[in-house]
């Protein structure tokens, strides 16, 4: 195909066609008998020409400029128009490079759908884009690029200006988009005009950004906003300059505010929740010569309909925490930076002091609104540092590690509270949870509770994730050595239903020899799943754990590993699985890690488990996983039918003994004591009546024959004992009190001693006494008073009735 392009003389537009930077093509421009890759047509001619290709598309730019003296002569405002005529059809850009004076203002005015201002690199979806640069004092400034469908409506600036319309080859667009008039100085860089209608948001950045803005300038963004809608200001980016004088700032002229202009620095949270039209302004300051740093700012403006709950405020009363901080925040932060297309929700401490994120600290009593539709979107996380320096102190204090209701109450749901537990190398912390308890977070019991407690130690150089624990469990005390944090995150929204049965307490405690010591309190039946910290990373090297696992009375305990071995290789020191029962002579069950793990064992009595780490070699780590059954104790059947069998004889040896004492009654004359004739016959009365104490006088002393001692022989055939002695004289010889002692039950236990008492006995009174004795022969009785206590295994323990017994024969 054949083009022409005739260009008058007065239009001053200049038309270059060249090669695509970077490409080399056989594909040329042909004019008469001369073929090039460029050609370029002044104001004044006409030509004619084709290209050598059917696709010059692919190879060829076109560049239309119009140059337009507003110094020299009048300017022709008015509509742009994209001249001239019959271009083929080729990606083009047509620049307008207007000369104006410095005192003179300049106006782009453009039509619906306006611009959107876009960032360095960014392209337009469809690659119509508009460039603006503005120059006076041979300096040029990059006011910015735009795409159309947005909310820039007018751009102003002082002194000429150079403005490009990028156009693809295929593109349909046949007028400029814009106009241009004349206005008086603005006595600054430029003014941006963005109209905002509806809820809506814009983003705009300063001159040459992300270079800097240009030394003490200033430039204004004027947004226009319905009354009835509300506008929030938010900086995303910004850098500041080494300013040697003045300061460089915003300045927000709000109709209205009682304070214009209200004066901000960059680094401030900028006004939100304003009402209507606003001008926010933007001033440089003079930069160091050598030094000048740069001054740059990318911001967003939202504009939203006024919430519902506006003007519903929360009372957030943290004037009684301390060391806390209390952040809202949007879903994600900080990791996650939300879209700028996102819906906007904003917390706010007055009604002017709004923003995404907000910290509350504790000291302080609050009162803040939301605008937002949404408040689903919005988290809380919160800090609090407790600390121990003294434990003379701290030791006497117990922390409760509840969540302050002061957040609970709020209509935002909480996602984190961190504990950060300080103290010294000597003092350590102890985690407690004494009704709810804790259960450990393992692939076989999993938490399915609305919270769960992830705990972490760290010590000077090493850092042991204990692991997650949630409620409902059987640990009921966690002590660990030197710093902990505790983490409590929620789950979906039952932890406000939750929150009032929080029992998590912590103290500080002496120090500990292990890393980490678990307290298990199992409930009756249960069953407990336990793994070591670090999972499934490993134990750090030489770090040791313990479990004390209480056994419940009546109960039993089964204690089985889910492996045969450790699993790993020592390059230093030993690996060490330890388990004993707290009981007096118990063995204690060692194991290394080139040996197999104790087999699944029963447990009944309390008992400690320990795992000790070595320096593991290159890729194997210590992880371990135990499990602790409880049931009930097994009673022995065969144990019951000898309790019966010896109760059955003890009947039978009583019932004999009954009948022989009742035949004997019948055929035998009353008992007969046998007098001493050689002992004093005086009545008993004060001491002075007595020439002797009864201790030193036989007055005492009688023989009395009981029927058990004449019916001896029938115990012997029963219980295989030794027969007493028959109608045999023993004379009392332990020691005699002052008054009678009672008669001692019967017993042919051998282990009872005797008492040793020597006492003087006390004045005798005037009342009449009975001064006898009843002295009785004990069935292998040795002489001696030793002890013959028997030693039972090391059971230390004592029936009643052995106590009963012992309490009558040294009373």
């Amino acid at each position: 195909a054949s083009f022409s392009i005739s260009l008058h003389k007065t239009d001053n537009i200049t038309v270059m066609i060249k090669l695509r930077p970077g490409v080399s093509s056989n594909c040329k421009i042909s004019r008469k008998r001369f073929s090039s890759s460029e050609l370029k047509i002044k104001p004044g001619e006409n030509v004619t020409f084709t290209f050598t290709c059917s696709n010059p598309e692919k190879y060829f730019i076109m560049e239309i400029q119009k140059n337009i003296d507003c110094v020299s002569g009048p300017c022709p405002f008015g509509d742009v128009h994209l001249y001239p005529p019959g271009l083929p059809r080729l990606n083009r850009t047509f620049i307008w490079d207007v000369k104006a004076s410095t005192k003179a203002g300049l106006e782009l005015k453009f039509s619906t759908p306006w611009l959107r201002q876009i960032a360095p690199g960014e392209r337009c979806s469809d690659s119509v884009s508009y460039n603006i640069n503005s120059y006076s004092d041979m300096a040029t400034v990059n006011i910015g690029t735009f795409c159309r469908n947005g909310s820039v409506s007018r751009v102003k600036l002082l002194g000429g200006v150079v403005m490009s319309l990028h156009l693809p080859w295929d593109s349909p667009l046949t007028t400029s988009g814009f106009n241009i008039a004349n206005r008086a100085s603005i006595k600054r860089l430029c003014i941006i005009e963005s109209i905002l209608e509806g809820e809506s948001s814009v983003t705009l950045m300063s001159p040459n950004y992300p270079l800097g803005f240009p030394e003490d300038e200033l430039m204004t963004w004027q947004f226009v906003v319905p009354s009835n809608m509300r506008a929030s200001v938010f900086f995303h980016n910004y850098s500041l300059s080494n300013c040697e004088r003045k300061e460089e700032r915003v300045e927000y002229y709000i109709p209205g505010s009682l304070s214009n202009p209200e004066v901000f620095k960059l680094s401030d949270s900028q006004p939100a929740n304003i009402a209507g039209s606003f001008n926010l302004s933007l001033q440089g300051c003079d930069q160091d010569a050598q030094n000048p740093g740069i001054l740059r700012l990318l911001f967003q403006v939202i504009v939203q309909h006024p919430q519902l709950d506006e003007n519903v405020t929360h009372l957030v009363d943290l004037s009684k925490e301390s060391n806390m901080t209390v952040t809202i925040h949007f879903e994600g932060w900080p990791s996650r930076i939300p879209l700028m297309s996102e819906p906007i929700c904003l917390i706010c401490k007055d009604p002017r002091t709004c923003d995404r994120v907000m910290t509350l600290v504790s000291g302080t009593v609050y009162k803040i609104s939301f605008l937002c539709k949404d408040l689903s979107r919005l988290r809380i996380t919160a800090e609090k540092g407790i600390s121990c320096v003294d434990l003379r102190w701290c030791q006497r204090k117990v922390y409760s590690l509840l969540v302050p209701k002061a957040i609970i109450q709020l209509p935002i749901r909480l996602y984190k509270f961190i504990w950060k537990l300080l103290a010294p190398d000597v003092i350590n912390i102890e985690i407690t949870s004494p009704s709810l308890k804790l259960q450990q977070h393992v692939p076989e019991q999993r938490c399915n509770t609305s919270y769960s407690y992830s705990i972490v130690s760290a010590t000077s150089g090493t850092e042991l994730n204990v692991g997650v624990f949630c409620p409902g469990g059987s640990i009921e005390k966690i002590q660990m050595r030197n710093n902990v944090t505790i983490s409590l995150k929620t789950f979906g929204k039952g932890f406000l239903n939750e929150s009032n049965h929080q029992d998590l307490k912590m103290s500080f405690v002496p120090h500990i020899k292990d890393e980490c010591i678990f307290t298990v309190s199992p409930y009756p039946k249960a069953k407990v799943y336990l793994q070591t910290p670090n999972w499934p990373y490993g134990l750090p090297p030489y770090v040791s754990i313990s479990w004390h696992i209480i056994v419940p009375s009546k109960q039993v305990a089964r204690l089985g590993f889910s492996k045969d071995r450790m699993g790993i290789a020592c390059e230093t020191g030993r690996a060490y699985v330890n388990v004993k029962e707290e009981t007096p002579r118990a063995e204690e069950t060692v194991r290394r890690e080139d040996e197999l793990l104790p087999e699944p064992r029963n447990m009944y009595h309390d008992f400690w488990v320990n795992v000790s780490n070595c320096k593991p070699v290159d890729k194997t780590q210590l992880t371990l996983q135990f499990r602790v059954t409880f049931a009930d104790k097994q009673i022995d059947l065969g144990l019951i039918i000898a309790v019966v069998a010896g109760a059955g004889v003890l009947v039978a040896i009583g019932l004999t003994v009954c009948c022989v004492k009742k035949k004997k009654k019948k055929s035998q004359n009353p008992m007969v004591g046998v007098y001493n004739s050689d002992v004093n016959t005086q009545m008993p009365g004060k001491r002075g009546l007595f020439a002797k104490g009864r201790k030193n006088n036989e007055s005492h002393v009688y023989a009395v024959i009981d029927d058990a001692v004449v019916y001896g022989h029938l115990l012997k055939e029963s219980n295989g004992s030794v027969a007493p002695e028959v109608d045999v004289y023993r004379p009392f010889d332990g020691p005699v009190g002052s008054l009678p002692p009672s008669p001692p039950p019967f017993s042919f236990r051998k282990d009872i001693k005797r008492s040793s008492n020597t006492e003087e006995p006390p004045p005798l009174t005037d009342i009449d006494h009975e001064t006898y004795t009843f002295a009785h022969q004990k069935s292998g009785q040795s002489d001696d008073s030793g002890d013959t206590t028997e030693k039972h295994n090391g059971d230390t323990h004592m029936s009643l009735l052995e106590n009963k017994e012992q309490d009558g024969l040294v009373e």
